[in-house]
């Protein structure tokens, strides 16, 4: 069995439909609780690292000291190893800081529904191909990637963020948007109370059941995308022989 290095960010996070994805594989989630004080481990022994998302900013390593060495191993993984990357929302902003990009603040957050294009470099990128040129996606973010690092592509954007993902090579890619989200990480906030108020707190009250009942029906696209793009990153690596 490989081995897939989880970095998570927040309790009851996890990988979504990506765990699917690495069953198929043969690929065992390992995570690390950053956010409890879980040291990473060597990184030599793993096949493919997934960044997951979370409410901490790139630049509050102050506040979150570990974001500092999250940091050095993406770098670490990434630039000096070449081996399989994949991050979502927090840890798409992290692979672009990690690399010498810049990372703020959005002008105007997205939480919710939203589309997303597919850029035209994106059109001859191996990362990319077999994709529609635009897509609706779940996003929840209050920051985005400012300035691109010099090694990596825009490969997506949307209206209000323009870098929506991102590739480095072949080897890595991000998402702004959350593409992991399945009908079941959805379901689950029901009995996540915090989860439930701070969606409120972006889409006002109600805002979980009017979620629910706009991206279930948008579910199996929504797989379709994040499957073609996992199995692109999966061969294009190597990670999948």
């Amino acid at each position: 069995m490989m081995r897939a290095l989880v970095f998570q960010h927040m309790d009851h996070d996890h990988p979504g439909r990506f765990v699917d994805f690495f069953a198929a594989d043969g690929i065992v989630p390992e995570p690390v609780r950053l956010f409890e004080g879980q040291e990473i481990p060597p990184l030599a022994p793993y096949d493919v690292l997934f960044v997951l998302g979370g409410a901490q900013d790139t630049w509050q390593e102050d506040q979150f000291p570990w974001l500092a060495a999250e940091k050095q191993a993406i770098r670490e993984w990434v630039a000096e190893r070449a081996k399989p990357y994949f991050g979502v929302c927090l840890g798409h902003q992290l692979l672009a800081a990690a690399l010498g990009g810049e990372v703020a603040l959005a002008e105007e957050g997205e939480v919710g529904v939203f589309d997303v294009t597919l850029t035209a470099e994106a059109a001859s990128h191996r990362l990319m191909q077999g994709l529609e040129p635009s897509h609706k996606v779940m996003q929840w973010h209050m920051a985005e990637v400012k300035r691109v690092p010099e090694q990596a592509r825009v490969l997506a954007s949307s209206a209000r963020t323009r870098v929506q993902a991102l590739a480095v090579g072949e080897h890595a890619m991000s998402t702004q948007f959350h593409c992991e989200f399945s009908p079941q990480t959805v379901a689950s906030w029901s009995s996540l109370p915090s989860y439930v108020a701070n969606l409120e707190k972006h889409r006002g009250a109600g805002a979980y059941p009017r979620l629910v009942r706009e991206a279930f029906p948008l579910m199996p696209q929504m797989e379709r995308m994040t499957r073609r793009m996992y199995d692109n990153l999966a061969l294009a690596s190597g990670l999948r022989k």
